[in-house]
């Protein structure tokens, strides 16, 4: 079983702006590659307060390819996968967006949020923000770069199924009473858990 987990950072405030992609790849309990990429918005409007968080400007972009040359890279490796993402709402809405404006279909694949994961496993933590988490599990990361994100991602998520004793990352949401999410090529279904 395939998981990856999965960053997107946006050029301004629209979910189909994506700036940079990171992905990190889960194999037998560890992380075994990370990758980058930067992606050319179709609109290169960039926001201060993007370009504040992120640091990526239109001047790092405007040789990159368009989102739908980037995405292809990777499609062999994201089909059938379980992804998952920290505030999985966020990515896989401009993931949506973003295939949504270059009228692409959407991937078949499941995915978690590690997020509302975090939230169910460690509820004593004041927050479960990705940096904090990286504070607790004693990792140093460079927050908002699209890769580091990804890996500390799933960093987190591969030190939460130990923490439930789950074999597997894609095995925690039967323990942690959380219903994965799913992109279809017709539909979209949120991430969810249990209240309670």
């Amino acid at each position: 079983m395939k998981t990856i987990a999965i960053d997107f950072e946006t050029a301004n405030e629209q979910r189909g702006s994506a700036c940079s992609v990171g992905l990190a790849w889960i194999e037998e309990g560890r992380v075994t590659r990370v990758e980058e990429r930067l992606i050319r918005p179709r609109d290169m409007r960039f926001s201060g307060m993007n370009i504040a968080i992120h640091g990526i400007r239109p001047e790092h972009v405007e040789d990159a390819p368009e989102f739908p040359e980037v995405m292809d890279e990777f499609h062999d490796d994201i089909r059938g996968a379980t992804m998952i993402a920290h505030n999985a709402a966020f990515d896989f809405s401009v993931w949506r967006a973003s295939l949504d404006l270059y009228r692409q279909s959407y991937p078949e694949l499941t995915y978690l949020c590690s997020l509302k994961m975090a939230q169910r496993i460690w509820p004593h933590f004041l927050s479960h923000r990705l940096n904090l988490i990286a504070e607790h599990l004693g990792l140093r990361f460079k927050h908002h770069n699209a890769a580091e994100d990804a890996a500390v991602c799933a960093a987190a998520a591969i030190e939460m199924a130990k923490v439930v004793k789950a074999n597997a990352v894609h095995a925690i949401p039967a323990l942690i009473g959380m219903k994965p999410g799913r992109l279809t090529a017709q539909a979209y279904e949120p991430c969810t858990c249990r209240k309670g």
